[in-house]
């Protein structure tokens, strides 16, 4: 006998299929275009964390959504509330991560009137989002709320619209809830793993290169131990260092941004390349320069959770339909490849990864920002989270910094600037037991800088590291590179960064000395209040191994 429905409004339901997905926290910018769905939460066992900008609660749910590998649920109200989340949205798209976007929408009797804050959803997020779906009808919330998790979650994960007409979430509706969404886990065939083994066999020169989401620990442990049986080198891909352990003896570095040249040869020169999850765009494949196209000279074989992405611009010799996890899980049923023809060559290539990481080099000023993040690795927990947003500071992170265990990395490869405050904020509201730290460069913070108040108001005790140049750096550096002494438009005029940490409620210090840094962490740590270190480069220091002025000069001797 189905049990009798209550009728709930809209905005209850909506709250309701959260419940029922299981949803723990979510991010928001209130607004007057879903007030039914603030007055539901107010009687739910939902975390409600009340940003100061759209783009920092959306970029917090992606945070969520990195580390959990559910959807980041957002909430954001019409028209400039909507378009304001939109780097988060983007940088969802880019990085593959499951989120979801709540906005408001003007009731549907005012639709195509440009009314107050009226936005056509489909149109404006239609290239960023996989699916943009406007609710219509509040008795169809669960059957559409549900299908947004099934896209966000399924394939290549990523973003989805859903727009709440402000009537619909008045409306009464009986209907039930939705079931929990699991997404379908693709499996790789067993005569594809057949022909892998082969071509494993036959291979003189293999290299794998893990990136892409929906990585889980147990895919991580298995894919070390059949590395560690077959001495396979492993690789990551750009600012997915923690794919696989850096302490792995297999493990041979990552191809990001201006990677080590020894392993950007080893990726040309592999005679069987494997990308398992990791699509090798623009950034990791060094303007895809790393990877002929569409034909490329190594033989390839490439795994991804998402049959559009397979053969989208290299053309495989093998394509494999599976997640990660999947694929990893029948690598322990393959027999182990003879590991003589390429053992040498795997430990040779990790002895580079660990000399290129180890000592960094000595820059213009009296903080050396290198030492600082060597310092960090050494001192700091194997489960610490490091988040990022984009610019030169981070070029140090990505290559002092070792990632030992997983999820442990929040860094857009879109290289969105802003990201790494809200991720910070996000990272240790779900882990509060685990140290977090956010890094920013003095452009980048103030991005987003505001989400400060955020961590103040809601008690989140994350560290805060601001690399002050006083310039857009990147942007510098491509200036001096392409217009050597012409410089526009990069310099910034500063805050004092402690000082704005203090306003806020947190704790803030000053550093100028190398050697004050650790000392002056360690009290971070012990305020228990959110924390900003206010850290001051020599603009000089543009790059872990390179100057200004040496950009510059070598841009004027070529002419």
């Amino acid at each position: 006998m189905t049990p009798s429905l209550k009728p709930r409004t809209g905005g209850q339901l909506i709250v309701d299929q959260l419940l029922a997905q299981g949803v723990e926290r979510i991010t928001c910018v209130p607004g007057e275009s879903y007030l039914a769905v603030l007055d539901a939460l107010h009687d739910a066992s939902i975390d409600v964390l009340v940003c100061r900008n759209e783009g920092g609660a959306a970029m917090m749910a992606d945070a969520y959504g990195k580390m959990t590998g559910r959807p980041g649920i957002c909430f954001v109200t019409r028209g400039p509330g909507a378009t304001n989340a939109s780097p988060g949205l983007h940088i969802a798209s880019q990085d593959s991560t499951p989120l979801i976007l709540f906005v408001g929408q003007v009731e549907r009797g005012m639709r195509e009137r440009e009314a107050f804050q009226e936005l056509n959803y489909k149109a404006v997020f239609g290239s960023i989002a996989k699916w943009v779906v406007e609710i219509e009808e509040a008795a169809r919330i669960p059957e559409l709320v549900a299908r947004a998790f099934r896209v966000a979650l399924q394939g290549r994960p990523g973003p989805v619209v859903v727009a709440l007409p402000e009537d619909v979430l008045t409306d009464m509706a009986e209907v039930a809830d939705a079931p929990y969404v699991e997404p379908a886990e693709p499996y790789p065939s067993p005569a594809a793993m057949a022909q892998f083994a082969d071509m494993l066999r036959a291979a003189e020169r293999p290299l794998v290169i893990l990136g892409g989401t929906r990585w889980t620990q147990e895919a991580r442990d298995q894919l070390a131990g059949f590395a560690a049986r077959c001495a396979l080198p492993i690789a990551t891909s750009f600012r997915r260092a923690d794919r696989f352990p850096s302490d792995h003896p297999c493990y041979v570095g990552d191809v990001g941004i201006g990677p080590n040249p020894k392993l950007a040869a080893r990726v040309k020169e592999a005679d069987l390349l494997v990308l398992l999850g990791a699509r090798m765009s623009e950034m990791p494949s060094s303007a895809y320069t790393l990877i002929d196209i569409p034909n490329p000279r190594q033989k390839l074989v490439q795994v991804h959770s998402g049959a559009e992405e397979l053969g989208r611009v290299y053309q495989p010799a093998l394509a494999i339909e599976a997640t990660p996890g999947a694929f990893a899980s029948a690598l322990e049923a393959l027999p182990s490849p003879p590991r003589g023809k390429w053992e040498e060559a795997t430990r040779e290539a990790h002895a580079q990864f660990l000399g290129w990481t180890e000592t960094p080099a000595t820059l213009p000023g009296d903080f050396q920002y290198g030492e600082v993040v060597k310092a960090l690795r050494e001192q700091l927990p194997a489960d610490t989270i490091i988040c990022n947003g984009a610019g030169n500071y981070a070029t140090w992170l990505h290559r002092y910094y070792r990632f030992r265990t997983g999820g442990i990395q929040l860094a857009p490869t879109s290289g969105s600037m802003g990201y790494g405050i809200p991720a910070g904020v996000m990272a240790k509201r779900q882990f509060p037991e685990r140290t977090v730290i956010a890094f920013a460069g003095d452009g980048c913070y103030l991005m987003n800088g505001q989400e400060f108040a955020t961590a103040v108001q809601y008690g989140i005790p994350v560290i805060m590291v601001v690399v002050d140049n006083g310039m857009y750096g990147t942007i510098r550096m491509h200036q001096e590179r392409e217009y050597p002494g012409r410089v526009s438009a990069s310099r910034l005029v500063n805050p004092d960064f402690a000082a704005y940490a203090r306003a806020f409620g947190g704790h803030g210090e000053t550093v100028v000395k190398t050697e004050d840094f650790l000392p002056a962490f360690e009290r971070a740590q012990a305020s228990g209040l959110p924390a900003i270190l206010h850290c001051k480069l020599d603009p000089e220091a543009i790059t872990p191994a390179r100057t200004l002025t040496a950009i510059r000069e070598e841009a004027q001797a070529r002419g």
